[in-house]
Order: C-alpha cells, then structure tokens, then sequence
C-alpha cells in the first residue's frame, strides 16, 4: 500500500487526494470529447464536473457525518469520514441544475455522462485501497485477502478489499456503457439505448451498495487494528 506516493518540494501527495483529482481530470476529458462527437460546447463539461465533483464531496462528508453523529472522532472529519452515496445525490442535483441554466437537454445527456464518473469513481476507490482508508470489510482468508499495517487507518488482519471489489465494478459498468454510448438502435429484447443504460446503472449500483454496506473494518469488532 502507498498512502503517501511521493514528496513535491518537500509535501508529500497521498494516493487518496491523487486518486481523487485524477479521477475529476478523467471525468472531464471523457464527458468533453462526448460533448465535442455530438457537436456540443466541450468546455461545458469542465463546469458539470468540477461542480458536480466539489459540490458532491461536501454533500458526501455532510452525510457521513449526520449518519455518525454519536459517534464521531477527528478521523470523521478527513478522508475517512465519506459517505458515497451522499456525493453521488448532489453530485446528480448538480449536474441537472447547471443542465437546465445552460439550455442542455437532460436525456441525451445524462447518456453522455453515464460513463466517465463510472470510471472516474473506479479510479477512485484504487485510490481508496493505495491509502488504506479503512473502508475494508470483514476479515478474511481468502487468497486476494488484504492486510493495511500502514494504511490511514492500519489493520494486521487480512480482510476483504472492499475498495478494490468497487473500482472493478465500477470500471467494468464504465466500459459497458461506453459501449453502449453510440448505439441508438433497439437492442436485445426491445431495449432502447436508454433503457440499457438504466439496467446497467441499477445493476452497477446494487453491487456498489452491497459492498459498501458490508460489515467494515471501522465496525467489525473482530479485527485489530496496527499499533
């Protein structure tokens, strides 16, 4: 695990903050060169993603923290304390918002953007396994099982990599719909590009939220935390 990945003049720049630009930058790019095939403003998707990215973490910590709110600790407040789901509601109301202000038809959109925040949250989530950042499920035997003695919130105990399981469901549901990004006529049993996509995103979301409410390290009083 690498929760610091290098030093720049003298500051270090964690895997956690990395992941998370890189994954913005790749949501950008992608949802840009979407707007630019259907002969739309580029630069338009620049400002769905920042805000929707900066609006979505904020909502993100804030649910975190009234899910918790018996329960917190100065750990709540930083990287660890995230609730996705919490991002992922703002993040949509954002998007929908700016849409409509700059005259954006919200079904062809919300097509172009299936993709590239399913793949920027697998980027994510690897950043998320990097740092070791305590979203971990239970403990585990498995060969793939992991220990994070140096993670942001260490363990010695060998345990589901919940963060990994996420980012391959993630990446995968992002490839199938890019996939499907440009086929507009009926598919497989009548399905409509749009109705594929929303199959895809409920099949993609109900794997996501399974592993996320798993029993998690912070939670499981069977596993021991390093130091």
């Amino acid at each position: 695990m690498r929760p610091v990945l290098f030093e720049m003049l003298g500051f270090p720049i964690n895997s956690y903050d990395a992941s998370k630009v890189a994954a913005a930058l790749l949501a950008c790019y992608l949802s840009a060169r979407e707007l630019r095939r259907l002969g739309w403003d580029p630069d338009r998707a620049w400002s769905l993603v920042v805000w929707a990215t900066v609006l979505g973490f904020v909502a993100g910590e804030l649910y975190y923290l009234a899910e918790h709110a018996g329960s917190l600790s100065p750990l709540s407040f930083g990287s660890s304390g995230f609730t996705w789901y919490g991002g992922l509601i703002a993040g949509a109301l954002t998007v929908v918002v700016l849409a409509r202000r700059c005259g954006m038809p919200l079904v062809p959109l919300a097509g172009i953007v299936a993709a590239p925040p399913s793949f920027a949250y697998g980027v994510g989530r690897t950043g998320c396994l990097l740092s070791g950042d305590g979203t971990y499920g239970t403990s585990a035997e498995l060969p793939w099982a992991m220990a994070f003695p140096n993670g942001t919130m260490p363990t010695t105990v060998p345990v589901h990599p919940t963060a990994l399981y996420e980012a391959v469901v993630a990446i995968a549901l992002g490839g199938l719909l890019w996939e499907l990004r440009s086929r507009w006529t009926p598919m497989t049993l009548g399905l409509t590009q749009p109705r594929s996509w929303s199959l895809a995103l409920v099949a993609g979301g109900v794997g996501l939220l399974v592993a996320d409410r798993a029993d998690r390290f912070r939670r499981s009083p069977t596993l021991t935390r390093a130091g």
